[in-house]
Order: C-alpha cells, then sequence, then structure tokens
C-alpha cells in the first residue's frame, strides 16, 4: 500500500493541470523537475473531468507511409524476421504475379558483385493478399521477404558506439532506443518495399500510357559521365544492366568500377550520382503549390537512405544561364502536337508534367559504416575508436538503380491517379488535354491498349 501511494504521488507530481482549453489531457513538468524526481520511473496520468464529454487520445506515429491514393506502407528490420510492404488502392483486374516483383528485387538484392555487399539474401518475395488468380482484386497487397542471413554478432561494436554520420545517434536522440543489428529501419534492406511496390506501379503505367523509367549511375566519385555520352531519349535497360556499376557506357562503367575497387580494399567507400529518366509520362500530372510534380519527387528521391541531393532538369546549372537560354520554346510537330525544343525544365513546368521526358538526378554519399578506424563518442558520453565490422557496400549507387526507378514510379502513379479522380469524371477538353502520340485523338484519360 505504501508503494502503491508513492507511486501516486510521483505520477501526480509531473502533472501540470488542467490545459488551456479546459479539455482533459497531459500535463506534464519540466525536464528539470523530472531529472529532480527521485522516482526511477517515471509515470503519466490523465485526469479526465467528469463534466467533460469523453474523448479520444490518440498518437499516430509517422514515417513508414508514402502515397495519398497509391498508398505504401513498408514494415520489418535488416535482422527481424523479414521485410516488405502493403500497398492500398491498387487497381483492380491487373494482371500480377510474384515474378513480376522479383525481377526488380533481384536487381536490388545485395551480394551480386564485388561492388556490393557480400551479404548472401535471395530477396525471394511472397503476395499473401491482394490477388485472386493473377489478378490483383482491389484490396490491399501484402508483399513478405524474409531475412536468412543476418550476423547480429557483427554489430557488438556498434550497439556501444555510434557509427559517424550515421542514424545510430539520431535514433538515439529522438527515440530513446534504437535496434542495433543491422541498423534497424535505418537500413537500405527497408527498401525492398519500396521496390517490390514500385514494380506494381511500373507495371500499371507501363499498361496505361506506355510509361518507361530507366535509371543508371552517371557518377562515382570524381569518375562523371559527360554530359551527352548517353542519350536519355533512346538508352535502355539493356545497356544500364550490361555491367555491375549500371553505366550505360562501357568505358565510363569501368572507370567506376575501378575507383569502387580502389577503396573497396582499402576498407572505405565512396559516393556518386544516379541519373533517371521517365519517358511516356502523362501529361498533367502534379498539382499547384504544395503537391508539385517535383516536390513529390524530391520528397520521395530524399527519403531512401544515403541520399544529399536532388536536381530536376537543369537543376544547380540552370543558375548559370539567362532566362532566353534557359528557357524551352514550344513548336508543332509533325503529329499536331505541341512540343519543346529542348528540355531544361526536365519535363515538368509549374510542377505540372507536359509530356517530355523527366529527367532528374539523386546525390548519394559514400556509405558511412566503413572499415577505417574513426573517432566517435559511445552512448554513455565516452570518446572512443571505432573500427565498423558487418558486410556493407562500398558504393552505394549500383543497388540504388532500382531504388530511384521504384521511388519514382510510386510518384507518378500516385499523381496519375489524382489526376483521374478530380478530372476524369467528366469529358475532358480535347482541344487543349492532348496527349503527345502520333495519334492526335489521343486525350489526357485514354489509356494505353494493353
Amino acid at each position: 500500500m505504501a508503494a502503491s501511494s508513492s507511486s501516486l504521488a510521483s505520477s501526480k507530481s509531473l502533472l501540470g493541470g488542467r490545459r488551456s482549453d479546459g479539455v482533459s489531457g497531459l500535463g506534464f513538468r519540466r525536464p528539470s523537475d523530472l531529472r529532480r524526481s527521485s522516482s526511477s520511473a517515471i509515470q503519466i496520468s490523465i485526469r479526465r473531468w467528469a463534466s467533460l464529454p469523453a474523448r479520444r487520445l490518440e498518437v499516430r506515429a509517422g514515417g513508414d507511409k508514402f502515397g495519398k491514393h497509391f498508398e505504401v506502407a513498408t514494415y520489418g528490420e535488416s535482422h527481424g524476421g523479414g521485410v516488405g510492404c502493403v500497398i492500398s488502392g491498387c487497381p483492380p483486374r491487373i494482371p500480377l504475379s510474384e515474378e513480376d516483383l522479383q525481377f526488380e528485387l533481384d536487381r536490388r538484392r545485395p551480394g551480386q558483385s564485388r561492388i556490393t555487399t557480400p551479404r548472401k539474401e535471395t530477396d525471394t518475395c511472397r503476395i499473401l493478399s491482394g490477388i485472386y488468380e493473377g489478378m490483383t482484386t482491389g484490396t490491399s497487397i501484402c508483399v513478405f521477404v524474409p531475412n536468412t542471413d543476418q550476423r547480429g554478432h557483427d554489430y557488438s561494436e556498434m550497439s556501444l558506439a555510434y557509427r559517424p554520420s550515421h542514424a545510430d545517434a539520431t535514433y538515439d536522440f529522438k527515440y530513446g532506443l534504437r535496434a542495433v543489428q543491422g541498423g534497424g529501419r535505418s537500413s537500405a534492406r527497408e527498401t525492398i518495399g519500396r521496390v517490390a511496390a514500385g514494380a506494381v506501379a511500373k507495371k500499371i503505367l507501363k499498361m496505361y500510357m506506355g510509361t518507361e523509367i530507366l535509371a543508371y549511375v552517371s557518377q562515382v566519385q570524381k569518375v562523371v559521365l559527360p554530359e551527352g555520352v548517353v542519350d536519355n531519349e533512346t538508352v535502355t535497360l539493356d545497356q544500364i544492366e550490361s555491367n555491375i556499376v549500371r553505366c550505360p557506357d562501357p568505358e565510363y562503367a569501368q572507370k567506376m568500377i575501378e575507383a569502387i575497387d580502389a577503396v573497396r580494399v582499402k576498407g572505405d567507400s565512396v559516393g556518386g550520382v544516379v541519373t533517371c529518366i521517365a519517358r511516356n509520362v502523362p501529361r498533367g500530372l502534379g498539382c499547384p503549390v504544395f503537391d508539385k510534380l517535383e516536390a513529390d519527387l524530391a520528397k520521395a528521391m530524399l527519403s531512401l537512405p544515403a541520399t544529399k541531393g536532388f536536381e530536376i532538369g537543369s537543376g544547380f546549372a540552370g543558375t548559370f544561364l539567362t532566362g532566353s537560354e534557359h528557357n524551352d520554346e514550344f513548336y508543332m510537330d509533325e503529329h499536331g502536337n505541341m512540343r519543346t525544343r529542348t528540355n531544361r525544365s526536365g519535363g515538368i513546368q509549374g510542377g505540372i508534367s507536359n509530356g517530355e521526358t523527366v529527367s532528374m538526378r539523386i546525390a548519394f554519399k559514400p556509405t558511412s559504416t566503413i572499415g577505417k578506424k574513426q573517432k566517435t563518442v559511445t552512448r554513455d558520453r565516452q570518446e572512443t575508436d571505432l573500427i565498423a565490422r558487418g558486410r556493407h557496400d562500398p558504393c552505394v549507387v549500383p543497388r540504388a538503380v532500382p531504388m530511384v526507378e521504384a521511388m519514382v514510379a510510386l510518384v507518378l502513379l500516385d499523381q496519375l491517379m489524382s489526376q483521374t479522380a478530380q478530372c476524369g469524371l467528366f469529358p475532358v477538353n480535347p482541344a487543349l488535354q492532348q496527349q503527345i502520340a502520333s495519334d492526335p485523338n489521343a486525350t489526357l484519360l485514354t489509356p494505353k491498349p494493353v
């Protein structure tokens, strides 16, 4: 009874009283008051006054969902039982199989070559719901990929000391604890769910409008693929996949591989840039002000692990030009379509797609977990040295290519569904809402025959 009274008194001491709006809620003392508390456990009480109507207290954690219409929630951790995603809002009657997803997951999986992490995972996916007789049902699609090659003992040092420039410290700052093995949700294995969902989005976009999304490595450290060496209108998936670094130019691909090998054998890492293009993107995608297409793309790209920069179209290089040099002049092509002679806008003007190829560049930092000694601090605030163990990519950009493609697909499909919901309820204006196609009668909402 004495212990109960003490606990109650401690709980009351933490309450700061009634909220200013009179509604029942939580009240807290200042942090300095909490530190002076002799209780070893902090308890939170909720007081409700009988005169007020009952209200629900709800705390929603964010960060695991992406999209408004085609919504994707990823789940799982690097060293847990598995990872995957739940897709909500997928249109019904889309032919879909595990093989469709596996093709993209195989491009992302670890252990592909000497310049990627040696972790051995097959990343074999299972679709647990949302499919009937090979077709989507319109209900939620759950995809699961088991983890099979965990090595928790590799993280013994990192359980005590923070890896410089890694999420170890900030997860502790935010949550007060973290999943040490594999980095938990900060691990790139989280992107398996994105790539699986992106495979579904890619297929729908291809069926609807013939949209094709391709990404490739255009820079590794100081090895930069010169502008114009790769033609973004004709580059193919086979060219990109022809080498382990995923650069479509063989000469520069070899230079990039050599740059990665040079730091890999020293236990170090390098960063790089991934270029992504989306061809045959429907016109009209993107909404004014806060939901501009490039704004959604920027958020999608910068949500990927290790990203540090994003450019659309001319990007930062456009700041060196005048308006007359930078503007994309319009003209009429042989099919009666209004086109632009150049594409410095990157296929987006005013936050809305104009039908030209959408092009962007994403910068990735060097992998933070390296095998070289670094100065750091332990969880109990002691300075120390750390040599990180574990299996990590010496350069993330080769495996980031399918991740970038997936996130672009998720954005484009979500914006397409938004456009269809808002502007597809009534007949479109055929004089203004034509797509870029050999058929001048193709409208914004005319799907491509399958």
